[in-house]
């Protein structure tokens, strides 16, 4: 039983092996763009829109309120990066579903490049927020002692999202494949049904977790807000 798409090579293309994980994570994206492109392609005032825009749209105000509903500010700046890793991942775990597709996220190397995407995304969105400086002081904080610890602190945070994932992934193929082997006719149908669900869960705590360490390195410094508030 291969738990993982990276051990299913399924061509060569200049002595360059191309796994499952690869053709899997480029239709997902090539699903996305082309949905979006369709249901986007009159996206005019003059419109009325119809059932599948109107959905498209309930999802991105979704994701919009709960990034309101954490970050306490406009959701705008971390509605296409945090959006992108909801529908991604989610798509993926949805996929599951299919037969013969294995999900990208079942990886341990996808699951650490949507975490390093983050990582890198923490201090992009701090420097724009805060400035150089004013970011860099948030790892000085409480006191320049704490450096090396709240560096620490953010490679783990990015272990934690790949290794989080990945073991959901993991530990659900596991299950399913114990189960269809007791009872192949009864559990597919349960299965499947508990992919949808946790595969929602999944991608809603991923999106979660970015958005509160992207918030927390762009917020505001508290002795700038006492300064405000002192008349």
């Amino acid at each position: 039983m291969e738990l993982t798409p990276d051990t299913t090579t399924l061509f060569e293309i200049w002595g360059v092996s191309i796994n499952a994980t690869i053709v899997n994570t480029w239709i997902i994206m090539a699903l996305l763009t082309g949905v979006s492109m369709l249901i986007t392609r009159n996206l005019r005032p003059d419109i009325p829109p119809n059932r599948w825009r109107t959905m498209l749209e309930v999802i991105v105000r979704g994701i919009e309120s709960q990034i309101e509903e954490i970050s306490r500010r406009e959701s705008y700046p971390l509605l296409y990066f945090v959006g992108t890793l909801f529908l991604f991942i989610f798509t993926s775990n949805l996929l599951m579903v299919v037969p013969g597709f294995a999900p990208p996220t079942a990886s341990l190397s996808t699951t650490t490049a949507l975490a390093l995407s983050v990582l890198v995304a923490v201090p992009i969105f701090g420097i724009s927020s805060r400035g150089f400086g004013g970011f860099l002081k948030t790892y000085l904080e409480p006191s320049a002692l704490m450096l090396p610890f709240n560096i620490l602190k953010e490679f783990s945070s990015g272990i934690s999202l790949a290794i989080r994932l990945y073991g959901n992934i993991m530990s659900g193929a596991v299950i399913g494949a114990i189960l269809l082997g007791v009872a192949p006719f009864f559990f597919p149908v349960v299965m499947e049904m508990l992919g949808l669900l946790t595969g929602l869960i999944q991608a809603y705590i991923f999106a979660i977790l970015a958005t509160v360490y992207i918030s927390s390195a762009t917020a505001e410094p508290k002795n700038s807000n006492e300064a405000k508030e002192t008349p």
